[in-house]
């Protein structure tokens, strides 16, 4: 029989044995399901004997096996279970110690385990949104929920070095004024004069200006406060300056631990359909699901995921048989189709351009014209962030490309038109604030940077930055309202040829993922210059999962083309990494290059950020300056570098070896299911022979 070699090796393996008793004089143990009819001659057997290399140096037995990873039947597993609680085995004080002492452990990381699983952010909501909507969907709420936590840890970072001692300190501190400066480059005052008329309030909270400037949420109003006592000293520059460091490497932390276990389920699945299905049909079923909504929400989910594979399977044989002519017309198509898009992408840039142009000359107006012109940038954006990926999108169907491909494609058309919109916006705000480099311009000659319009330019990019967060919320809060339920009712309601053609909206993941790349790239550009940012962005991420589920679930219908999630969410976490690039190069520089504002915030003593830096390290004690000196010696570097190499050699060939090694086991897989189809057409053909035969012998009776 072909199962006799698996029953061998699982004999080998797990241990257990078929038979009339276990190894040894132990007396056999006879299990028996009630609805089972079969004999106990052939039901599986525990071995009680543990292997001998489980054996201590005293001769005693070591731990009981493990039941969960044996391949036996749960009614014996209980059994095996009740006797080994029953079993009082003759062993010393001190290894009863080390077995009670595991055991407890073994509890407490399942408590710890289920407490965790209890108190996971949105656990149940993701497990909905995947059984319903499949992986694909189910990957953005991820991403969603990823980036929650980053920007809450990152708010409790800032507000413990920064925030709160500014709070402390202010008062008790001591606050130096700049007395050597021009006295036109230290005239700052937001604060408005006379009566203020209520509207101007709200105006003031949508613009970040009047009463919003000048408090804790922007840069302009942190002193340059330095509290030292005999035992205690604290620098708010200084916090300020590594607390912005230390923010942007935690979060790098982050996304690179994030991406290497999603490059490792990548790996795992082949980032294809080769071998997936065999996984998804024999490892996929969770027996932990309890009650019909689980299991039907399960049951879905694993059918999306079928899908996508068999749809991915028959695009590329479809690829596979074209002639060379289709190939170089398609190829033909899509490059065409790739310049109209980089067309629309440099329109789209120019339109910023002269919307940030024309806003920063006109940010002196007052009243809702004032507002308007100081959203006009942020409108723009938004228009063109919302139009352009549209086309985009159906650029990409033109192309006829895979679902995972397409995806993947219009990501990064769309990840390209956001953050370098942005950076538009900035090099703008960076050639107005600093007279496109050129100190020696009239407007930048006396401060190094243009004191009239900018008195405190750390706080206007602050502003800018502030106003995209708070934008892009309120955009989405009027297009659930006044587009996607309006959109519902009257496709739900109208029953003409038009509703029906244009239909419930489709969950567009590509989008909805740039908005948050892009969201959490203005937030990282812009908290050197408004702390408490990471905080809003929090909040805004946290309404944007609730009306992102309203509209999945009361306005979308499932999408005909789904995708796999595997790789969509790694190169998910490689689009954020170029957001955080864009914005680490715009903090480098800041700090670097741009002379700080001589009127606020910690750093107006300085001609750099970064200059504090030097002058605090030359406050240090002797031997802490030469044990960094040390540090940054080549008598240190050198050995560190090499030490490294040697190491990173270390983890390049042992991964080599891991991918020659998952390489072989793919090609076994493989043959391995070659062979398993050849042995089905066999047992078919053989099944055929047998059927015409028995038919035969009936006609000849």
């Amino acid at each position: 029989m072909a199962s006799e070699p698996w029953r061998q090796g699982a004999r080998e393996v797990y241990g257990y044995t078929e038979g009339n008793g276990y190894p040894g004089d132990q007396q056999s143990l006879r299990l028996r399901r009630v609805s089972s009819q079969v004999s106990n001659q052939n039901y599986p057997q525990f071995d009680w004997n543990p292997p001998p290399a489980e054996k201590d140096e005293e001769g005693n037995r070591g731990q009981p096996r493990d039941l969960r990873g044996s391949p036996l039947p749960m009614a014996l597993k209980r059994a095996v279970r009740q006797v080994q609680q029953m079993q009082v085995p003759v062993v010393s004080s001190r290894e009863s110690w080390k077995r009670k002492k595991t055991k407890s452990l073994h509890k407490l990381k399942d408590n710890a385990r289920g407490w965790l699983s209890f108190v996971t952010l949105w656990s149940k909501s993701l497990q909905k949104i995947g059984g319903n909507f499949g992986g694909g969907v189910q990957s953005y709420f991820l991403f969603l929920r990823f980036l929650v936590v980053l920007n809450f840890v990152s708010f409790l970072l800032i507000a413990g070095f920064v925030l709160i001692p500014s709070i402390v300190f202010r008062s008790v501190g001591d606050s130096l004024v700049n007395s050597t400066g021009p006295k036109e480059c230290m005239e700052y005052d937001p604060n408005p004069q006379g009566l203020v008329v209520f509207y101007n309030y709200f105006l003031n909270l949508l613009s970040g200006t009047g009463f919003m400037e000048y408090s804790y949420l922007f840069y302009g109003y942190y002193n340059n406060t330095t509290v030292e006592d005999s035992n205690f000293s604290y620098n708010i520059p200084l916090a300020y300056l590594f607390t912005a460091v230390f923010y942007f490497t935690f979060c790098l932390i982050c996304i690179i631990a994030r991406m290497g276990t999603a490059a490792r389920v990548v790996m795992v699945t082949g980032g294809s359909a080769v071998g997936n299905y065999s996984m998804i049909v024999f490892t996929s079923w969770d027996y932990g699901c309890l009650g019909d909504r689980a299991t039907k929400l399960k049951q879905k989910n694993i059918h999306y995921r079928l899908q996508v594979d068999l749809e991915e399977e028959s695009i590329k044989k479809r690829a596979a048989a074209l002639t060379l002519g289709q190939k170089i017309v398609l190829y033909a198509l899509r490059v065409s189709m790739c310049f109209v898009s980089f067309g629309l992408i440099i329109a789209a840039f120019y339109g910023i351009f002269v919307a940030t142009d024309f806003s920063q000359k006109n940010s002196g107006e007052q009243g809702i014209l004032g507002l308007i012109f100081e959203y006009l940038p942020s409108i723009v954006i938004t228009a063109g962030n919302f139009l352009v990926p549209l086309l985009c999108d159906q650029i990409a169907l033109i192309e006829r490309y895979a679902p995972s491909t397409t995806v993947i494609v219009a990501l990064l058309r769309a990840v390209f038109l956001r953050l370098v919109s942005l950076g538009v916006l900035l090099f703008t705000l960076w050639s107005q604030i600093t007279c496109v480099g050129e100190t020696t311009v009239k407007d930048c000659t006396l401060c190094q940077y243009n004191y009239k319009v900018y008195p405190c330019w750390e706080t206007r990019v602050g502003q800018e930055m502030y106003k995209l967060t708070l934008f892009d919320l309120l955009i989405n809060i009027v297009v659930l309202i006044l587009v996607e339920f309006p959109r519902r009712m009257v496709v739900d309601n109208w029953s003409s040829k038009l509703a029906q053609w244009v239909g419930r909206q489709e969950f567009v993941v590509p989008a909805n993922v740039l908005g948050l790349v892009y969201g959490q790239t203005v937030v990282w550009t812009g908290a050197l210059f408004c702390p408490l940012l990471p905080l809003i962005n929090t909040i805004k991420f946290v309404l944007l999962f609730y009306f992102k589920k309203i509209t999945l679930f009361y306005n979308c219908r499932p999408a005909l083309k789904t995708f796999r999630s595997t790789t969509s969410t790694f190169f998910f976490l490689v689009v954020l990494l170029f957001g955080w690039s864009l914005a680490t190069v715009v903090m480098i520089y800041s700090l670097s290059e741009i002379r700080p504002s001589m009127g606020c915030g910690p750093f107006r003593f300085f001609p750099s950020m970064w200059s504090i830096v030097p002058k605090s390290f030359y406050n240090l004690s002797e031997i802490t300056q030469e044990f960094l000196f040390f540090i940054g010696s080549q008598a240190f570097s050198i050995p560190l570098f090499a030490l490294s190499c040697v190491v990173m050699c270390y983890f390049v060939t042992l991964a080599s070896v891991y991918g020659k090694s998952v390489a072989l086991l793919r090609a076994q897989l493989k043959l391995e299911g070659r062979d398993k189809q050849f042995l089905v057409k066999q047992i078919e053909e053989l099944s055929r022979q047998h059927q015409i035969l028995k038919h035969t012998a009936g006609a000849h009776d």
